[in-house]
C-alpha cells in the first residue's frame, strides 16, 4: 500500500483502518521497535504507531509512576529517557514502514517531538489523551494541514466540544477516538455506547482506541461500523513494560484486521433474496421433501393422510399436493422406499 493509499483509508469514514499502536512495548530496543513494525505489517495494519517522548523538554524529576514497575529506572523522568529515540533513529523507523507498504504514526508528547516529527515526514497526527488542552501541541499540529486523531480517553463532553470548535475554527482535516484512560480497561468502562453520540454530536469519523487487552471490543466496534480502531501490541502477554497489559498480541491483531476486511467485503456484496432463491433451485431439490409413503402399501389400497409422509428429495409431490393423492386408489403394489408419482393413484 502507497502512502497516498493508507491516508485515503484514514480519510474514508467506510475503509477500516486498523492501527497497531506499539507505544512503549518496544521497551526502549530500537531493533525490538523494527521487529514490531514488521510483525504488525505482515499482520496486515494498515498504519504503526509510536509515541515520540524527549525526556527534557516533556518530563521533570517530580513526574510520579503511573504504575511503579521499572527495576532499572529510578524515576518516570528516567524511564522517559530510556524510550528516546534519535532523529535519525526515527526516520529509520518511518522510512522501514514506508517500505512495509503501512502508514507511520507516532503521537508527539511535547513542542519539540512534533517539530522531530515534521522534519522526518510524518503524514499524520495522533494526539494522546492527555494532551487534547496542550496547546503548544495542538497548535502546532494545526499548523500543518495535516489529518488529527484525537484521543478523548480524559475529555468531558465540554471539552471536546471545544476541542472540536478549536479544529473546525482551523478547517482541520480529523477524526475523533472513544478513549478510557485506564491500562487495562474493564470492558465495563470501554464505552461502545460513547461511539454513536460522538458521531451524532460532531459528524466526522469516530473510532475506539482501545486499552482493554481484549479482542472483543475492537470486533465490536468494527461490527457497529466504527473501523477506526487503535490497540496496543506486543508479542506476548508474559512480555515486560506498563503496557502489555492492556495490549492484544499480533495474532489477535490479524484476526481483527481479518475481520474487518472479510466484513467490509460482506457489506459491499449485498444478497437479494428472490435471486438467490433461484439460484438455489438445484440445491433446494436436493434439500427439500416430497411426498412418499409410511410403509408399503398393495394396489388397490386407499390414501389417507395417515399414509403420506415427507422424504428427500424435493423434485416430488408437495405436502400442499397431497390432496391429488388422498381419496385415490394405488393401482399397483408400491414402495415406502420411493417418492410417490401422480400416475400411482387412479
Amino acid at each position: 500500500m502507497s502512502n497516498s493509499q493508507w491516508l485515503m483509508k484514514l480519510n474514508s469514514d467506510k475503509a477500516p483502518f486498523i492501527i497497531g499502536e506499539i507505544g512503549q512495548n518496544h521497551d526502549g530496543s530500537l531493533g525490538m521497535a523494527h521487529a514490531y513494525v514488521n510483525a504488525l505489517a505482515d499482520a496486515g495494519v494498515d498504519a504503526v504507531k509510536f509515541q515520540t517522548h524527549i525526556a527534557a523538554v516533556e518530563s521533570t524529576q517530580d513526574d510520579q509512576f503511573r504504575v511503579k514497575f521499572s527495576y532499572q529506572d529510578e524515576t518516570r523522568y528516567d524511564y522517559w529517557k530510556r524510550m528516546e529515540f534519535t532523529e535519525v533513529q526515527w526516520a529509520e523507523l518511518k522510512n522501514h514502514a514506508d517500505q512495509r507498504g503501512i502508514g507511520f504514526l507516532s503521537t508527539p508528547f511535547s513542542g519539540a517531538a512534533v517539530q522531530l516529527l515534521s522534519r522526518i515526514g510524518v503524514e499524520a497526527w495522533k494526539i494522546g489523551s492527555g494532551d487534547t488542552t496542550s496547546q503548544e501541541i495542538f497548535n502546532s499540529v494545526l499548523k500543518s494541514q495535516m489529518p488529527i486523531i484525537v484521543s478523548s480517553g480524559m475529555s468531558s463532553w465540554k471539552e471536546l466540544d471545544e476541542i472540536v470548535e478549536q479544529l473546525n475554527a482551523n478547517s482541520a482535516n480529523y477524526s475523533l477516538m472513544q478513549c478510557t484512560s485506564k491500562y487495562p480497561t474493564p470492558l465495563t468502562d470501554v464505552g461502545l455506547n460513547v461511539l454513536s453520540e460522538m458521531k451524532a454530536r460532531y459528524d466526522c469519523r469516530v473510532g475506539l482506541s482501545d486499552h482493554s487487552g481484549q479482542l472483543a471490543p475492537a470486533l465490536a466496534s468494527v461490527a457497529r461500523g466504527f473501523s477506526l480502531v487503535e490497540i496496543h501490541a506486543t508479542f506476548d502477554k508474559a512480555m515486560f513494560g506498563p503496557d502489555v497489559v492492556a495490549s492484544l498480541t499480533i495474532n489477535e491483531i490479524k484476526d481483527l484486521v481479518n475481520f474487518a476486511r472479510d466484513l467490509t467485503f460482506i457489506d459491499e456484496n449485498p444478497v437479494d433474496k428472490d435471486e438467490m432463491a433461484t439460484e438455489l433451485q438445484q440445491q433446494k431439490s436436493l434439500f427439500c421433501r416430497s411426498l412418499a409413503l409410511v410403509k408399503d402399501l398393495p394396489a388397490g389400497h386407499v390414501l389417507t393422510e395417515d399414509d403420506l409422509t415427507l422424504k428427500k428429495p424435493g423434485s416430488g409431490i408437495k405436502w400442499k399436493d397431497r390432496h391429488k393423492l388422498i381419496g385415490h386408489r394405488l393401482l399397483q403394489d408400491t414402495p415406502m422406499k420411493r417418492l410417490l408419482k401422480a400416475g400411482d393413484v387412479a
